[in-house]
């Protein structure tokens, strides 16, 4: 069975992109760690809307973590040493490793990231997008009746 998309009306010209995406984000949708995604303020500032990503990661230290953006992917890594000096009667912390990925709209910018209490604040903004209104001209064309008149003179040769 074939799988119709969002996307797929002829009124919806260059959004290709975005149904990748969509399919992207729902194929890595692993629950761990779990994570907010929150604006800090109801009104937004005169640069746009501040969001705040919080993952609860407790356990991780500094070192064990990592916060990278290439293009418009936000990756979050965390990779915690294995410790083979203890004895464990009962396990059930575990050292789990993560990845967990963002996509991020263009324009979108990272402010930076806070490790406080075993949260991982990562904040970002989303700028106000800029109103443009161009106008676009509509060129006309002479009448084609000079060359219709012109083309039945030569075949009549």
């Amino acid at each position: 069975m074939a799988r119709v998309s969002a996307f797929s009306s002829p009124l919806m010209l260059g959004f290709d992109q975005i149904e990748r995406l969509f399919d992207q984000v729902s194929k890595s949708s692993d629950g761990y760690p779990p994570y907010n995604i929150e604006r800090l303020s109801d009104d937004q500032t005169s640069h746009g809307d501040v969001l705040r990503i919080t993952l609860a990661i407790a356990g991780f230290s500094r070192e064990e973590l990592e916060v990278t953006a290439e293009e418009n992917q936000l990756t979050i890594r965390g990779r915690q040493k294995e410790e083979g000096t203890r004895h464990y009667l009962h396990r059930g912390i575990a050292k789990r490793q993560f990845q967990k990925v963002f996509l991020l709209a263009d324009g979108m910018e990272i402010l930076g990231a806070d490790l406080k209490n075993g949260l991982l604040n990562v904040d970002l903004i989303r700028p106000q997008p800029e109103r443009i209104v161009r106008q676009i001209d509509i060129k006309t064309h002479p009448e084609d009746t000079d060359q219709v008149g012109l083309f039945e003179t030569e075949n009549a040769k």
